[in-house]
């Protein structure tokens, strides 16, 4: 699978380790100083990599930017599958009542990844970046969509579609408050926002 700027993305062995770690380190200098102020060459500093390696990976910082949100979104999916292997054989009762757990299970997958909060930010605010939030939002509103309507004979998928992908969209947007926000209960904003989300879909 190519890389946000067309390269090609190790797939084992020491390739991969070189392009995880830095995309680990960007995202920590990213967190430390802020998109702007950091450079490829400090990125490789920081790794203990020659420039040489990065550029195999990527065109310049901003392939660097827009493969963080990759890997960011696709760690979120990945929590989403899980979730649906393990409910959707349960019901459709039984996936709503779980709606906490996928969560929980997000935000474990967001806070994997270094830099996150600052990642987000730049989904919403680069233009370049847009899209790569957008398509793993749809997706994850197509998964979700499918397991619930397959419960669901004779359901207007369409209006199933919307409906769940403004949930998906709160669940997001309370999956980034938490990222900045300490007055408040991350378990509690959870237990809450799931007993909401658990009627959007289905009245």
């Amino acid at each position: 699978m190519p890389t946000a700027d067309g390269r090609a993305k190790p797939q084992q062995g020491r390739s991969q380790q070189t392009y995880e770690r830095l995309l680990d380190v960007a995202g920590e200098l990213v967190a430390e100083q802020g998109f702007e102020s950091i450079s490829t060459n400090l990125i490789c500093a920081r790794a203990g990599f020659a420039p040489s390696a990065l550029y195999r990976y990527f065109k310049d910082k901003y392939g660097v930017l827009e493969a963080l949100g990759e890997r960011l979104m696709v760690r979120q999916n990945e929590a989403l599958e899980a979730w649906v292997a393990r409910h959707q054989p349960g019901g459709l009762d039984h996936m709503r009542s779980h709606i906490g757990e996928l969560l929980h299970d997000t935000a474990v997958a967001t806070n994997s990844v270094p830099g996150a909060v600052w990642i987000l930010r730049a989904l919403h605010a680069s233009p370049r970046m847009v899209s790569i939030r957008l398509e793993s939002h749809r997706y994850v509103t197509d998964r979700l969509t499918e397991a619930y309507a397959s419960y669901l004979p004779g359901v207007d998928r369409e209006e199933l579609w919307r409906r769940l992908r403004l949930s998906v969209e709160v669940g997001f947007a309370i999956d980034e408050m938490l990222q900045e926000e300490d007055r408040v209960s991350p378990e509690a904003v959870m237990r809450q926002t799931a007993q909401m989300l658990r009627a959007s879909a289905i009245e």
